[in-house]
């Protein structure tokens, strides 16, 4: 079971409170995480990442375990901590202006 921390904009959009807990089938990556939760929550679809090209949208940011894997492969495993459930994987809305 992974556990996901969306935003509060994300998780009104969804229509849930806390974090989401989800089954990921293979490999636990950001990849594999993201598809569950759109196939999950399709009103998230286009919202994270674009829909075509699947690349993350340029003010989300993903964290774990205190590290910022927003410019790791989609494709690389996540954190044992996060594939155990100890530590959330976080998407983030990054903040933007001066």
């Amino acid at each position: 079971m992974i556990r996901v921390v969306l935003p509060p904009h994300l998780r009104n959009l969804a229509q849930v409170k806390g974090e989401v807990e989800l089954d990921v089938h293979g490999e636990a990556t950001p990849q594999s995480v993201l598809d569950a939760l759109e196939t999950r929550y399709p009103v998230l679809r286009g919202t994270i990442r674009d829909q075509t090209t699947r690349e993350r949208r340029a003010l989300v940011r993903f964290f774990a375990c205190e590290q910022d894997l927003s410019l790791d492969p989609p494709d690389r495993p996540l954190p044992d901590e996060v594939v155990t459930g100890k530590e959330p994987f976080l998407i983030i809305g990054a903040m933007a202006g001066g």
